[in-house]
């Protein structure tokens, strides 16, 4: 298979990608919903969903027998229908999302179970769009390596711009590793900082975005995880081993929803980062979480001299200098006047009206509508 780029993907002997895909995506309401969340939608106009592009991103690496994928019971059938080749003992149902630390840990723990404790694993998010898929093979190739020395590792991005909307990772001294010329040891996970920080953090060059995507041996994590939140440690071990068998509901509807709620950043990547075990491969890739219609804006075409849509083009008009996003998805025209960065989502039961500025704020727009007891709306 040959990836973007012209270079030729070959499989990674070892390797299994765990793909978590969770979460509603508030901020990309009313098109994102409890229900359909964004992975499950084409948002970029390819054709395929954010979770399609991931599958076909990973396959070429992993291949179709080692992609695990993790996700809520409830969007069971729309991911067996998005992904056909998804093998059925690798699809693990979460009867409640409890974080990434716990989806990413079942893995794991699954892995641990199957293949033993040396099996290497690498976590990328069902949501996340990246751009040059040879690049994006090489960084894995890199990272794997790294982790068959024992380090947590994590591919950071390299930034393009000074922005403020992503975590960072601070790069100390280079790692000598065979097949990854280009590790270096991890200084600090660092929070999202203020724009003059972001701007130093990019002319200094040892910053990179944090992007979650962690490779890891399966029994490393898990052992991170005992010595940091043991219990949790425990109840993930306790239900990998009865996964493959017919006691798994019995056993994950009782430990499960005791399991503590933390995410894969704070549980392991900070903690043993402080402790020197993390270690960073460049990205050189292009990346972006979609986290909300500014973001998604940016990667659809038109949006640099006008309106960027999302669905039929020829439902829209733009006129008098308007620019922004809008997502035609009712079969409806939709005329945008003379306002610069809109941005007009319009979807059979609700309609979003707001600008580029305010799109974090969309989340506090959902918080509303549960409040008034809308939950369809959700």
């Amino acid at each position: 298979m040959t990836a973007a780029g012209g270079r030729t993907a070959s499989r990674i002997e070892g390797f299994a990608a765990v793909v978590p895909a969770g979460g509603a995506g508030t901020r990309l309401w009313p098109l994102s919903r409890a229900g359909a969340p964004k992975f499950l939608h084409d948002l970029t106009g390819s054709g395929r969903s954010l979770l399609q592009a991931t599958w076909d991103r990973l396959v070429p690496l992993a291949g179709d027998d080692r992609v695990l994928l993790v996700t809520g019971r409830s969007h069971a059938a729309a991911v067996r229908e998005a992904l056909p080749g998804l093998r059925g003992e690798n699809l693990l149902l979460e009867p409640s999302p409890r974080d990434s630390m716990a989806a990413i840990g079942l893995a794991a723990a699954v892995l641990e179970r199957r293949e033993g404790a040396r099996a290497v694993l690498g976590s990328f998010a069902a949501d996340h769009v990246i751009t040059d898929d040879a690049a994006f093979g090489d960084a894995v190739r890199q990272a794997v390596a790294t982790a068959r020395t024992g380090e947590v590792v994590t591919i950071g991005i390299t930034p393009t711009g000074p922005a403020t909307q992503f975590g960072y990772v601070r790069g100390a001294e280079p790692l000598v590793v065979e097949g990854a010329p280009d590790a270096v040891r991890v200084a600090e996970f660092v929070e999202k900082p203020d724009a003059e920080t972001a701007a130093a953090y990019l002319a200094g060059g040892r910053h990179r975005w944090n992007a979650g995507m962690f490779v890891v041996g399966a029994g490393v994590l898990l052992d991170h995880l005992a010595a940091q939140l043991p219990a949790l440690a425990e109840g993930l071990r306790d239900i990998a081993a009865s996964w493959d068998t017919p006691r798994r509901d019995e056993v994950l509807d009782a430990v499960w929803p005791g399991l503590v709620k933390i995410a894969i950043d704070h549980a392991i990547a900070e903690p043993v980062a402080a402790a020197g075990g993390v270690a960073v491969v460049p990205g050189a890739f292009g990346w972006d979480d979609v986290g909300d219609w500014d973001s998604l804006a940016t990667l659809l075409p038109g949006a640099s001299d006008g309106l960027a849509v999302l669905g039929d083009p020829s439902l829209v008009l733009g006129e008098d200098g308007a620019s922004g996003v809008v997502v035609a998805g009712t079969g409806r025209t939709v005329a945008v006047l003379g306002l610069p960065d809109a941005v007009v989502v319009d979807t059979p039961d609700a309609l979003l009206v707001t600008t580029r500025q305010h799109a974090q704020g969309v989340k506090q727009v959902v918080g509303a509508w549960r409040e008034r007891g809308r939950d369809d709306l959700l």
